[in-house]
């Protein structure tokens, strides 16, 4: 398919999806899309952004394909939400954006030059304050939104810093200040365990050293290169496996899931594990 056909197809599409939400929304659409609203679709946004991003990470075409349709549809949603209330047009959102990109991309659009990646991020961060008036951040961390997940929000505030000469110059620092971290957690949860004093300040200074730890394991996460989020999510898939493998053989041995059934859960937990290294 050629390009001129591409956005024809693109924008017929497009079209076609715009009248299916507005059909929905309507006085005798359907119930569930008709009561949802800006602020009940927030879940459903983040969802489908982490759901196009898992099927990105597994390469697969047609699992892209499905889950960027989603993330298109709950974003279009949420702006036909503000057209009906008469705040802004689905349509002026999409020119706003267009004309975004191509004052952005004046050594593109226009006569500008930008022969490297930062000559294009210097020449954007110019454009901004200087054409579209933005104030400039009184810090760089100001760039990264206070509303992102916690974990990427730490992974992106290092980044920043990082970018100015904020950070260790060898992974070993970060191996090193992890170990600090957790040598830390465990001081503070020992007098937990030991008693007395004040239990509430006791769990405040352990949830304040739980946390320096973990943005620590994000940022040693960064030092060796791996994005900590994806890491994450393939930890969570690899735990849901191996505990789903550990219900269907307790049911299968016809025991209770249960704290007295943990030496047989880890033998089923081992057994799944060895499974998976042998590539069964």
């Amino acid at each position: 398919m050629d390009h001129l056909e591409a956005d024809k197809r693109a924008g017929e599409a497009f079209a076609g999806l715009y009248r299916i939400i507005a059909r929905l929304r309507a006085p005798d659409g359907c119930p569930w899309d008709r009561e949802q609203t800006p602020l009940t679709m927030r879940g459903d946004l983040i969802e489908e952004a982490y759901e196009l991003v898992e099927a990105i990470v597994e390469g697969e075409a047609g699992h892209v394909r499905e889950e960027a349709g989603d993330l298109v549809l709950v974003a279009t949603m949420i702006s036909y939400m503000f057209e009906q209330e008469g705040r802004f047009l689905v349509a002026e959102s999409l020119e706003e954006t267009c004309a975004k990109l191509i004052r952005r991309h004046p050594h593109v659009f226009g006569e500008a030059e930008a022969a490297t990646s930062a000559e294009v991020l210097s020449q954007w961060a110019e454009i901004k304050e200087k054409v579209e008036g933005r104030r400039k951040k009184d810090s760089l961390l100001d760039e990264v939104s206070a509303a992102l997940p916690t974990l990427e929000r730490a992974y992106k505030l290092q980044k920043k810093a990082a970018k100015v000469g904020f950070d260790w110059p060898e992974a070993a620092g970060a191996w090193a200040k992890a170990r600090e971290e957790l040598a830390e957690a465990e001081v503070e949860a020992r007098a937990i365990q030991a008693g007395g004093g004040d239990e509430a300040a006791k769990k405040a200074r352990l949830e304040e050293e739980l946390g320096d730890l973990l943005f620590s394991v994000i940022n040693l996460a960064r030092k060796e290169g791996i994005d900590p989020g994806l890491a994450l999510a393939q930890a969570n898939d690899k735990f849901s496996r191996r505990f789903r493998h550990v219900e269907k053989r307790m049911a299968e041995a016809g025991k209770k899931l249960e704290a007295g059934a943990l030496e047989l859960m880890d033998a089923y937990w081992d057994e799944a594990k060895a499974a998976e290294k042998r590539g069964d």
